[in-house]
C-alpha cells in the first residue's frame, strides 16, 4: 500500500476529529476509561497542529490515521515512577487513532514505523510513549515492536504504563 505520513493542517481538524471520536467510542465500548474525560478534543488537535506535532497517515490522499509526535516534549515523563532506559533526546507520541474503516490492517504499527523513521531522521534514538493499563491493543503493539515497560506516568490524575524503545544507531 502507498501510505504517506505527513504533518496535518488546520483544515483537516474535522476529519481528524471524526477519527478520534470513533476511537474514543471504541475505548468506551471496550470498557476502558482512557479518553473518557473530554480528552482528546478538537482544541487538542488544533494545538498539535500549531506546534507542528500533528501527523496524519493517508492512503490515496484520504486521512486514515492520526497521531501527535514531538521531540523532548512531555514534562510528565520527568516524573516517571520507574526508570527510562535512556536520558538522551527522545521522540514521544500521543493520540494514535485509526479510521474505523481501516481497523485490523496493522496501521497503528505502520504509524509507529513512520515515527521510528522520523526519530532516526532527526538523529534521535529513543522513542517514549505511554498508554492506559487496559488498552490491550496498544500494549500488544508495544510488545511486538520491542518497546520495554519502564514504569508509570500520570496524566489527568490517572496512571499510564510508560514504555521506551531504543533504536539502533547506524554506523
Amino acid at each position: 500500500m502507498n501510505y504517506q505520513f505527513r504533518k496535518a493542517v488546520i483544515a483537516e481538524i474535522p476529519e481528524i476529529w471524526a477519527i478520534l471520536q470513533k476511537a474514543i467510542q471504541r475505548r468506551k465500548e471496550d470498557g476502558s476509561n482512557q479518553w473518557q474525560d473530554g480528552y482528546p478534543n478538537p482544541e487538542v488537535i488544533q494545538k498539535d497542529i500549531e506546534k507542528e506535532a500533528a501527523f496524519v497517515l493517508t492512503l490515496h490522499e484520504e486521512i486514515i490515521g492520526y497521531t501527535a509526535v514531538m521531540i523532548n516534549d512531555e514534562p510528565e515523563y520527568a516524573n516517571i515512577i520507574g526508570q527510562w532506559l535512556t536520558n538522551d533526546d527522545f521522540v514521544v507520541f500521543h493520540r494514535v487513532a485509526i479510521d474505523e474503516a481501516h481497523l485490523g490492517k496493522g496501521l497503528s504499527k505502520t504509524i509507529l514505523n513512520f515515527i521510528e523513521a522520523f526519530a532516526l531522521s532527526n538523529k534521535i534514538y529513543s522513542i517514549k510513549a505511554d498508554t492506559n493499563f487496559d488498552n490491550i491493543a496498544m500494549l500488544k503493539i508495544f510488545e511486538k515492536l520491542g518497546y520495554q515497560l519502564c514504569g508509570e506516568v500520570y496524566f489527568r490524575g490517572s496512571a499510564r504504563k510508560a514504555f521506551e524503545k531504543v533504536l539502533p544507531k547506524k554506523l
